[in-house]
């Protein structure tokens, strides 16, 4: 059995009558749908006061002038995108924030990974365009990207705030001690896991907003 089929096997099975596939199907959307509520409500129950506080030191970094670097690999690159425009370019009346993903740059991705070795990506990056005033938001869903973990390294050790999103049970972002806010899904499910991310640095983006006034 295929890894697709081990997931969705009623896609497989042979079926005269579509209507039992259409039940299976109907149940297999709703058991997802329930199993990112509860994980969205849990990470709002766990987090609430850890994202009041992140989100008050980020706008206390932006109102003097710092600004956001995030970055990811994979499914968490477009994530990194996506919290970068997020706060560059809110739309509405939201005020727009500095932010930049370091995964943007092809040519110095590409550079970095053939000069030296794909594990400086972000701390290269990081090293050249900030400073002490700015903030670096990497995400990763196993919690072990070598090369995010070297990024925070080099973030706290140039004194910028760090924000880090994972997965599991956190893996070696959770035993850092370079990551001062930290939000884990608890789930083995990469799927699950970047919704609620998504949930969660959206909740975080409205709550700097609000710090900011």
């Amino acid at each position: 059995m295929t890894g697709v089929e081990a997931l969705y096997p009623f896609l497989y099975a042979d079926h005269a009558d579509l209507a039992p596939v259409l039940r299976a199907a109907s149940d297999s959307t709703a058991d997802k749908a329930r199993e990112i509520v509860g994980l969205r409500t849990e990470m709002g129950e766990q987090y609430a006061d850890v994202l009041i506080e992140c989100a008050q030191a980020m706008a206390e970094r932006f109102a003097a002038g710092g600004r956001l670097f995030t970055f990811g690999n994979g499914g968490s690159s477009s994530d990194a995108q996506a919290v970068a425009q997020l706060f560059l370019d809110p739309g509405g009346s939201a005020r727009p924030l500095p932010a930049l993903s370091l995964t943007n740059d092809v040519a110095v991705l590409t550079a970095l990974s053939n000069d030296i070795g794909f594990e400086v990506v972000f701390a290269r990056q990081l090293a050249a365009h900030t400073g002490p005033g700015d903030i670096a938001l990497g995400l990763s869903t196993s919690g072990g990207s070598a090369n995010v973990l070297a990024g925070f390294e080099r973030a706290h050790r140039d004194g910028l705030l760090t924000v880090g999103f994972a997965g599991y049970s956190g893996g070696r972002m959770a035993e850092a001690d370079t990551i001062e806010h930290l939000f884990v899904v608890p789930s083995a499910s990469v799927h699950r896991i970047q919704e609620a991310q998504t949930t969660t640095y959206n909740v975080l983006w409205e709550l700097t907003q609000l710090a900011l006034g």
